[in-house]
């Protein structure tokens, strides 16, 4: 058990003193979440520059029809289309729009948004789904309709979900789920894959120097198998562990920010309508912005996020990651013992992570129904249950089901580690043959 022991420590220290390790360990959460925070971060800032639209309608549709929303303000000119173009060609700002409207009878024809740059898509949108709604309400009122009484009738309908349990009631977020699940997916998979082919490399490289014969006249060839599988199992416990902790003090601090930048988002839209050509909507504009920053999408996802069970997601994340890289580790510490360079691992390489590769790609086609009996079966079967255990998480498991599960996992585990282990006594000695499936078959029976 010292000599194990020794194995581990040696395993872990070696690869958390490198200086990738410590980078990467540091950079990752960072990296991550301020790619996210970057794009929220931006697609608020979008929202805050005012546009002015100046109407020139010629049709006499659309006059003092157009709603201001919190960063469209539009105004009406009689001007001519010439005057209005030389006016935005001799003007020093990006934000003012042209919106022309030519006479028409049924349709409009010729309806184009004139400026110095390229008009975004929200402003078209925007334009296009209110000329269609001016033009419904005209038409309902020419054929005798009342209006009014439609969009008195018109009812807009929002669905929460809750989930009844023994303990109680909760409030769920499917949205938040279906990320939350898809991410840990993801996560699992590449963790698994990422550390598990450390131990296979690991295993090669000390078997083609023959350092491996010096080591084993100490320790057993289990003994050694074991402590590098359980050492690097450490280092990427301890990494996944700090980027827990970074990237939770990193959401904090970005909390925050999204959180002043609402308000400073509202006082600045107030501020630049104050100056703007419609100086009497700024109270209005007040209140969209109110609104607009009750609904900031960064506070709305972290909103969501905080109706998952966290801890015990990530409780389950350890546990799975370590038991699915325990179990698949072996594996791949048999086949790095069975070959003499990492180019004849392929040929063992597929069917050895096919059970996982199945998981993680059904798991795509399966989250959108996660009481599916495919995966249910998915989540209990070891060589599976890491991938699509984590994809049912969010979405609420029974305890017995998570229990059974992890006790598969386990007894997998034991057996997966035996069996390499028998191949691995034989393989890490063997040089110069090309070893097939049928010859993996016998090792498993030789006797000590």
């Amino acid at each position: 058990m010292n000599k194990t022991l020794l194995i581990i420590g040696r395993e872990y220290l070696t690869r958390v003193r490198k200086k990738s390790f410590i980078v990467l360990t540091i950079l990752v959460p960072l990296l991550v979440v301020g790619m996210y925070a970057s794009i929220f971060y931006f697609a608020i800032a979008g929202n805050r520059e005012v546009r002015y639209v100046t109407v020139l309608d010629e049709s006499e549709v659309f006059v003092n029809q157009f709603r201001d929303s919190h960063n469209i303000q539009f105004s009406y000119t009689g001007n001519s289309l010439q005057e209005e173009k030389r006016r935005i060609l001799e003007g020093d700002q990006d934000n003012v729009f042209l919106l022309h409207i030519a006479p028409f009878e049924q349709i409009p024809k010729q309806v184009e948004i004139i400026s110095s740059k390229q008009a975004g898509i929200d402003l078209i949108e925007e334009i296009d789904g209110q000329m269609e709604q001016v033009l419904r309400d005209k038409r309902l009122t020419e054929a005798g309709i009342d209006t009014a009484v439609l969009n008195r009738l018109h009812v807009n309908v929002s669905l929460t979900t809750t989930r009844l349990t023994q303990q109680g009631e909760s409030q769920t977020s499917a949205g938040a789920s279906y990320g939350v699940a898809l991410a840990a997916c993801i996560l699992i998979y590449l963790f698994i894959f990422l550390y598990g082919v450390q131990v296979m490399r690991g295993v090669i490289e000390e078997k083609t120097s023959r350092i491996v014969e010096v080591i084993i006249s100490s320790v057993k060839p289990y003994q050694l198998m074991l402590g590098k599988i359980l050492g690097i199992a450490l280092v990427g416990l301890t990494q996944f562990l700090l980027w827990v902790a970074l990237s939770l003090a990193a959401i904090g601090v970005i909390k925050t920010v999204f959180a002043d930048n609402a308000e400073l988002s509202r006082l600045e839209q107030v501020s630049a309508m104050q100056q703007g050509p419609d100086p009497v909507a700024a109270q209005e504009l007040n209140q969209d912005a109110d609104q607009a920053g009750a609904t900031n999408p960064a506070m709305e996802v972290l909103r969501a996020l905080g109706t998952l069970n966290i801890p015990l997601i990530l409780a389950c994340f350890v546990f799975y990651f370590l038991g699915g890289y325990l179990l698949y580790s072996a594996l791949f510490a048999a086949v790095g013992s069975a070959v003499d360079n990492e180019t004849e691992t392929q040929q063992f390489m597929f069917p050895v992570t096919l059970p996982l590769l199945f998981a993680y790609l059904s798991s795509f086609g399966l989250i959108t129904n996660p009481d599916s009996s495919l995966l249910f079966w998915l989540s209990m079967i070891p060589f599976t249950s890491p991938v699509s255990m984590m994809v049912r998480l969010p979405f609420g498991v029974p305890a017995w089901e998570i229990a059974l599960s992890m006790a598969l996992l386990v007894a997998g585990f034991v057996f997966t580690v035996w069996l390499a282990g028998r191949i691995y006594r034989t393989g890490i000695l063997m040089y110069g043959k090309k070893v097939t499936f049928k010859e993996l078959g016998k090792w498993l029976f030789y006797k000590n």
